[in-house]
This record gives structure tokens, C-alpha cells and sequence, in this order.
């Protein structure tokens, strides 16, 4: 894969930002948007960019931060899923304390916000307590957004209770959009006020990169990953009014901040910034060191979103417009849904052969995978792949017949299927490594399908998908289902 970004310089300058935009307070309540672990959007359209690049720009900070998640009691009670993990937001928070724990930070504890006495709530907060997760509860506040003087005071953010830091710097984050970030972090310093401690709010967002064009293909890749929020990025007017400066934000910081800037003014008594962008500290635009590279990247997933949301849409997941809108944007970059080269292979394959079809491409090589009677598309077409990479002729068998029979036996018995998926197949390929020695070479190529391209003519399976995303192979899907449209079985 060629770079287009450097990677050890934005965790330098990024990290030393951050320090900067702390060092002007006693304490700094620093929102994170965005994962804060395995940022796959952030590597895929800016190639060079680790997918633990924040986290580890963390690191450097480490003894002088703590971490307070928050979640939407809404989320909890809809049971609202990380699509790309297929993960409850609940259950993400766990992963998020135990992942952070693990690296050495010091988690505070956990707020749910928008609470309103919902007994699956009150399950999950009984969890968090018996888990030693200190647990917050905020309900909506009083006056919110329009009445200032209400929000600052006792009766707005003054009814949330306070929560006890010690480091300063404190990293807010959450599973997801709409968690109550912001809210947390302005009650938060309305406490410390009241305590006489100067405390401050920052922004750490990787997108949209703020010096950037507004139409770069970066940008607009933005837009199409959060296309079912209608985001849209804009021009910031203050930022340009102030400083006579072209800065890139997003419509819901440009439309929050006269608001915002009420309330930190209120809770200060002083204006500390003047424009939404005056409140970020991302550094990302800084370390692009190729732009035709990234470009690229940027186009390639904004084709990966529409088929995203097309499938979402096939699924019940999202309405029509998500999808246009991404389909807009594709026709703002002169681009189209075939643009992947992996497509078209793909859909000749599958219209020859009349069954379903996954292919993928290594370097210049696409590679196809069909349904058989005994394998999945994603199995076959792994199970090429990794032969082609190990130069293993096509006549071999990875896979014995001693192990294979009983596994498809087993799934008949049980009925679950009569083709063995790909984390069947990659468990089989791992038996069978023990006493082949060409599928020990073979599973050993396995990591060098990370960042191929992969296209299949169906929506498939939560677990071979899984399986390709952990493989790190960027999958898109057509938006069609098995059975309408394959004559199988």
C-alpha cells in the first residue's frame, strides 16, 4: 500500500497540541469524537494513518489524563448497534473500559445521559456497580438550548451531579453519536467553576480535516460516513469573520456554537473562542504527505459507503435519501458505483456461472471466489487467495477430506447449513496445518489480505463478513439477498 500520510509525525504534533490546549487551563474536558480505539475510516482514506494512531497519541499523555464514557439511556433501552461490529452500544462501552484498562488509563467512570427511569437502564447501571464502574446519572437539562441563564445555574447544569476528577486532562468519549458528549463536559465545567477551578472545553475530531478544502475527496468521504445523520460540511462563518481565515466544519458545530459560545462565556465570565474551529486541536491535515494518494483512498470509500447504505437500505436500516446522498457525492468526485475494480469481475463471474460470486484483488490480481457445494463465496475465495500468494497450483487441496467430512456432517446434524463458512474453513485450514505443510505456508499469507479490495454480488452473512473485516479486507456488497436472487439448494 502506498502512504499518502505520516503517521509518527501526527502522533508527535497531535499529542504536543493537545498538551498546548491543556496547559491554558487547571483542567481541560477534551470531547473525543470518533473511535477512540481501531479508527478504520481514518486508515482507510488516509493511507499511512495507523488505525491506533489516537489512542497511541494517547499514550503520550497518559499520566496526566483520565477518561469519563457516556451513553444515551435511549441507546441502551433501543438496544442501538455499532453496525460495523454488530455490537450494542452497552456492551461497546464494557469493551471500551476494558480495552483502556488494559493500555494502563485510568478510567473515571461512566455517565448516562437523557436518563428517564428506564428499567433496562437501571440493569445496566446495576452491571456497571457490581463491575467496580463508578456510573453517573444525567437527565435532560432544564432550559436547554435557548435559555442561558436556566442551563447555567443551579436548575440547568447545577441538577447534575458532580463528578469527582483528578487529572488535568479528561478525555469525553462514547460508542457513538448523539451520547451526550458535549452536555457532560459544560456541566462538568460549570461544576469546576462554582469550585473556583479554571477549567476549560476542546475538540478532538479527525473530521472534517478543518485545512482542507470543502470539496476534497477527504471531506466529502466524511459526509458519506455520516450521510444517515445528514451531516453536511460547511464553511466556518466565524472562523472567517474572526480571522478572515477559510476553515472547514461540520453544520451541527456551526449551528450549535453561537449557543455554546453563550454558555462558556457564562460559566467563565470571558469569550475564550470565537469560531467552532477555535475550539479544535486536530492536527491531521498537517501530516498529508501525498495528496493524490489520499484522494484515491477517499474516493474508493466513499464508493464503499453507498454500497454501505444500499445494503442498509435493502436491510430496513436507513431510508433512500441516506443513499442519494452518498450517490451525490459520488457525482461531486466524477465517479461512479463501478468505480472499485474488483466490481465488475465480480458481477461477469457471478452472471456466467449463475451463483454467487466474491472477488478480491491482490496488487494487480483480482482473484474470484464462487459458491460450491461445499464452501461459501468468502471460504472459496480466501482459500484461492491465500493459494495464489503462497503459489500453491490450484490442483492442491488445502483442506483434508478427514477433517472437512465430519464438520459438514456435524452442521447437517445440527441444521446449520450445508457449506462451511469462512471461520469454519480458516478453523479447518489451522487443524489441517498441523500435518500439510502447503496449509501451513498458506494460512501464514493470511495477513497479507489486509487492505485488498473485495466485492461480492450478494449481502453476506454477519460471520463471513465479520470474519473478511477482521482479515482486514475492505468489502463491499451488492444489495441483494440469496434467495431472490440465486436458484440454490
Amino acid at each position: 500500500m502506498k502512504k499518502g500520510f505520516d503517521n509518527a509525525k501526527y502522533v508527535k504534533i497531535q499529542s504536543a497540541k493537545i498538551r498546548e490546549r491543556f496547559g491554558l487551563f487547571d483542567k481541560l474536558y477534551l470531547e473525543v469524537g470518533g473511535k477512540l480505539f481501531d479508527d478504520s475510516h481514518a486508515s482507510r482514506v488516509l493511507p499511512g494513518f495507523m488505525s491506533d494512531a489516537k489512542i497511541n497519541m494517547f499514550k503520550e499523555l497518559k499520566n496526566d489524563l483520565e477518561i469519563i464514557f457516556c451513553i444515551n439511556a435511549g441507546d441502551i433501552e433501543r438496544n442501538k448497534t455499532r453496525g460495523e461490529y454488530g455490537i450494542t452500544y452497552d456492551n461497546e462501552i464494557l469493551k471500551l473500559i476494558n480495552n483502556s484498562k488494559k493500555m494502563g488509563f485510568s478510567v473515571n467512570s461512566v455517565v448516562i445521559t437523557l436518563y428517564k427511569n428506564q428499567v433496562s437502564v437501571d440493569k445496566f447501571i446495576k452491571k456497571l456497580n457490581r463491575n467496580g464502574i463508578k456510573t453517573y446519572i444525567h437527565t435532560f437539562t432544564k432550559g436547554y438550548p435557548t435559555d442561558v441563564d436556566t442551563i447555567v445555574s443551579e436548575e440547568g447544569y447545577g441538577a447534575n451531579p458532580y463528578i469527582e476528577t483528578t487529572k488535568p486532562l479528561i478525555l469525553v468519549n462514547a460508542p457513538g453519536p448523539g451520547s451526550g458528549k458535549l452536555a457532560t463536559c459544560l456541566s462538568q465545567i460549570y461544576h469546576e467553576h462554582v469550585r473556583g477551578v479554571n477549567a476549560g472545553y476542546a475538540k478532538f475530531e479527525t473530521f472534517p480535516v478543518w485545512n482542507l478544502p470543502l470539496k476534497h475527496p477527504v471531506n466529502l468521504a466524511y459526509e458519506a460516513a455520516t450521510a444517515d445523520l445528514k451531516d453536511v460540511n460547511m464553511i466556518d462563518p466565524f472562523h472567517l469573520e474572526k480571522y478572515n481565515i477559510t476553515a472547514v466544519n461540520y453544520n451541527r458545530d456551526i449551528e450549535m456554537f453561537p449557543v455554546l459560545k453563550n454558555i462558556l462565556s457564562k460559566v467563565s465570565g470571558k469569550d475564550i473562542y470565537y469560531s467552532p474551529t477555535d475550539m479544535g486541536v486536530n492536527m491531521v491535515g498537517f501530516c498529508i504527505t501525498d495528496n493524490d494518494i489520499v484522494e484515491e483512498a477517499a474516493k474508493k470509500e466513499i464508493v464503499r459507503r453507498y454500497y454501505n447504505e444500499t445494503n442498509n437500505y435493502k436491510l430496513g436500516l436507513c431510508e433512500a435519501d441516506t443513499c442519494e446522498k452518498v450517490k451525490l457525492l459520488m457525482n461531486e468526485v466524477g465517479i461512479d458505483e463501478n468505480y472499485l475494480d474488483v466490481i465488475k469481475p465480480a458481477l461477469e463471474k457471478s452472471e456466467k456461472e449463475k451463483l454467487p460470486v466474491i472477488s478480491l484483488k491482490i496488487g494487480k490480481k483480482i482473484i474470484t471466489g464462487k459458491q460450491t457445494d461445499i464452501l461459501t463465496p468468502a471460504s472459496s475465495v480466501v482459500i484461492n487467495a491465500i493459494k495464489y500468494i503462497s503459489k500453491i497450483p490450484d490442483d492442491i487441496k488445502l483442506l483434508s477430506p478427514n477433517v472437512l467430512e465430519p464438520m459438514l456432517s456435524l452442521k447437517k446434524e445440527l441444521n446449520n447449513g450445508d457449506r462451511l463458512t469462512l471461520p469454519e474453513v480458516l478453523t479447518a485450514l489451522s487443524i489441517c496445518s498441523a500435518t500439510n505443510s502447503m496449509t501451513e505456508k498458506a494460512i501464514s499469507n493470511l495477513s497479507k489480505l489486509k487492505d485488498c479490495e473485495a466485492h461480492a454480488t450478494y449481502i453476506v452473512d454477519n460471520g463471513d463478513k465479520k470474519t473478511l473485516k477482521n482479515l482486514k479486507v475492505n468489502l463491499t456488497c451488492e444489495a441483494e439477498y440469496l434467495p431472490s436472487v440465486y436458484d440454490l439448494d
